[in-house]
């Protein structure tokens, strides 16, 4: 997929090669700065995504409009998306963050960045160096657009859309679990103030969901 995108990834005229994606859900997962991110009863971890957000609104005319750039925490269930690479999709139903910025005359070329985790005021990962923007991604800014808005589903007026444009680096793997009121702070050079955000579990219940008739 990523050799795909080197190849047809930044066009220079017509729509290039598809990128991979996936849908992360409403509005309502949403979380601002300082807020938590939860690990849901019915998985093991969760994993923070360290990346920027291009922020759209679609115009009356059905035309999607970007207002600007925003740091971003993906938040997502790298514990399941290891079990089965086919269980990536619904790992990425979670919780994310963004902001606390938004950035409206960001140029999205090459932005360097990190990400630290904290426990009791302790760090326990530092990400290092952190890159993103156009010219350290497989796909141009315009293509990633144009795959997702060519959708008529995704062109509704009034409607705002947030499109997560991918990390670097991941620190899943390289640490202990997520543990409650652990800290994760994020930086990119030139997005303003730094995204912060803690963890919670949500307590276990291995119930399952009984749906009703009507």
């Amino acid at each position: 997929m990523f050799e795909m995108g080197l190849e047809g990834g930044k066009p220079d005229h017509g729509r290039g090669i598809q990128p991979e994606w996936f849908y992360k859900g409403t509005g309502a997962i949403l979380r601002g700065y300082n807020d938590f991110l939860d690990i849901p009863s019915f998985t093991e971890d969760g994993g923070e995504e360290p990346e920027i957000v291009g922020c759209y609104i679609i115009g009356e005319d059905g035309i999607p409009y970007r207002l600007g750039f925003a740091i971003a925490n993906e938040w997502s269930d790298h514990a399941t998306e290891r079990v089965n690479y086919l269980w990536l999709a619904p790992s990425k139903l979670r919780t994310c963050s963004i902001g606390p910025e938004l950035i409206t005359d960001q140029k999205f070329r090459n932005i360097n960045g990190f990400c630290q985790i904290f426990r009791n005021n302790e760090s326990i990962y530092e990400s290092g160096e952190l890159l993103t923007g156009e010219d350290n991604m497989s796909h141009s800014l315009a293509n990633l657009e144009d795959h997702q808005f060519k959708y008529p589903q995704f062109c509704i007026p009034g409607d705002v859309h947030i499109h997560f444009f991918g990390t670097m680096k991941l620190s899943y793997g390289s640490r202990s679990a997520f543990m409650d009121n652990d800290r994760i702070e994020i930086h990119f050079d030139g997005m303003g103030a730094d995204l912060v955000n803690y963890v919670r579990r949500i307590p276990q219940d291995a119930t399952p969901i009984a749906v009703l008739r009507a």
